[in-house]
């Protein structure tokens, strides 16, 4: 799925993609927790989760789907799902999960988290609807919000690790609802 709309085109990520999608999820992290961790955690967090290893790690498994947001050709957001993994005891095998879904500030308010979300969620469930699960920060009340008019409920919570700092999540689900076809 590709859309272009004015300067903004949103596409799936590709291998060429892996510098633009590391820059981007580091920046967008930090832009917005940033400020909720000691520098050398944050650093290190950064360097382990969104290095150009791990991210190429991620684009060459099947299981796995990224999508960039980008404005004149430069990355502004960047969406990620794949298999469930958060620490819930009703995940089943097939369950999917939004792993990240992050907009920049400098390009917020135009619709286009919506629409990466509705990428994801039509890659998700593009074999027929499937459990769909969300982890999502406690105090993040807009995008708790957001999830919930897409059917998406609380069900959970876990610790989201970052050196010594532990963030209270909460775990969102939709349950697969319609008729397989």
């Amino acid at each position: 799925m590709s859309l272009t709309v004015d300067n903004f085109s949103l596409r799936r990520a590709t291998p060429a993609d892996i510098a633009a999608l590391a820059d981007v999820s580091a920046r967008s992290f930090t832009e917005t927790f940033g400020d909720s961790y000691p520098p050398q955690h944050l650093a290190e967090f950064l360097r382990e989760t969104y290095s150009h290893e791990a991210i190429g790690r991620l684009l060459s498994d099947p299981n796995y789907a990224a999508w960039l947001l980008e404005r004149d050709g430069i990355a502004v957001g960047h969406a990620l799902a794949g298999p469930c993994g958060l620490p819930h005891a009703e995940v089943a095998s097939g369950d999917g999960e939004l792993k990240r879904l992050y907009v920049l500030r400098e390009a917020q308010n135009g619709g286009w988290g919506a629409r990466m979300f509705e990428a994801v969620l039509a890659w998700l469930e593009r074999d027929g609807p499937r459990t769909l699960w969300i982890g999502v920060w406690s105090e993040n009340h807009g995008a708790q919000r957001f999830y919930g008019r897409y059917g998406f409920e609380r069900v959970g919570e876990y610790e989201f690790v970052v050196g010594d700092t532990r963030d209270h999540e909460f775990i969102l689900r939709r349950a697969a609802t319609r008729p397989r076809g």
